[in-house]
């Protein structure tokens, strides 16, 4: 009788064994899934091609450069396009991670972690061929007729010499309308970032319209653009560091150079 049961005992002790091996599978599937979802980020974009655009190839080049940067560090992006206004409302919040991509300002200072620049922005000041002036400061714009675009800071010199009527700008509601009023002839001369103007200028005007313009070798602003991630969200600051870890490693790799080379090889103003 001893051999069975010793065989009847042995089957409770195989299912414990089972089902504790059952339990362990599962825990560890558990872990896995929040190490997987704490290693994803959400972030806030908006229009700006060819920086940025959500039905761009990589959601554009900026974009590209956030994403792969964190990919570096085992991260992923899922990223949730809106206006401008609403995305940085949404970062600043606490309600999403953070935004791309961004000015550094003091006031920002105080509410987001602000990473190294991911790329460079440089304005300068577009006209019709033909149309003859030069300028070292704001103050030789001043006469001129000049658009701009509402709501953009063209840097503090052309702010402050418009806020107080040294430059008379007629703001108007896009940049594609900026530009039709230059080709119409009904301004002189309009800030626009010199990639995102030629890009526009592919997509929205005949190559006879842009080989009616050009613009000025001397920038009106140049700036870096950052990833912004808030201060309401817990982590962010260690998630900053890694972002810049990645950002480094990435443009190391010469990736971002090429990325920027690819975006901007299509581009001029020649029909």
């Amino acid at each position: 009788m001893q051999p069975n049961a010793t065989r009847l005992n042995a089957v409770p002790a195989i299912g414990i064994r089972l089902m504790r091996a059952l339990l362990l599978s599962a825990l560890f599937s558990l872990f896995c899934g929040a190490l997987a979802a704490a290693e994803s980020v959400r972030l806030t974009n908006g229009e700006w091609p060819p920086y940025l655009g959500e039905q761009l190839p990589h959601k554009g080049v900026a974009s590209r450069i956030v994403a792969e940067a964190f990919a570096l560090q085992g991260i992923d992006v899922a990223w949730e396009f809106h206006p401008w206004a609403r995305s940085l409302q949404l970062a600043e919040r606490g309600q999403r991670a953070g935004s791309a991509v961004w000015l550094r300002s003091n006031e920002r200072e105080e509410k987001f972690f602000i990473s190294d620049p991911v790329v460079e922005s440089g304005y300068y000041l577009f006209h019709r061929k033909g149309y003859s002036f030069d300028w070292k400061q704001v103050s030789d714009l001043q006469g001129r007729r000049l658009v701009g675009t509402r709501g953009y800071d063209y840097g503090e010199a052309f702010q402050q010499a418009e806020a107080i009527g040294q430059l008379r700008v007629n703001r108007v509601t896009s940049d594609e309308t900026a530009f039709r009023q230059l080709i119409a002839g009904r301004v002189d001369l309009f800030p626009m970032d010199k990639v995102v103007g030629f890009d526009m200028l592919h997509q929205h005007f005949s190559a006879a319209e842009r080989a009616q313009l050009s613009f000025h070798p001397q920038p009106l602003r140049s700036d870096s653009l950052h990833l912004l991630l808030s201060r309401e969200v817990p982590g962010n600051a260690d998630l900053i560091v890694r972002f810049n870890q990645g950002l480094a490693q990435l443009r190391e790799s010469g990736k971002i150079a090429q990325y920027l080379l690819e975006i901007q090889q299509p581009l001029s103003l020649a029909p």
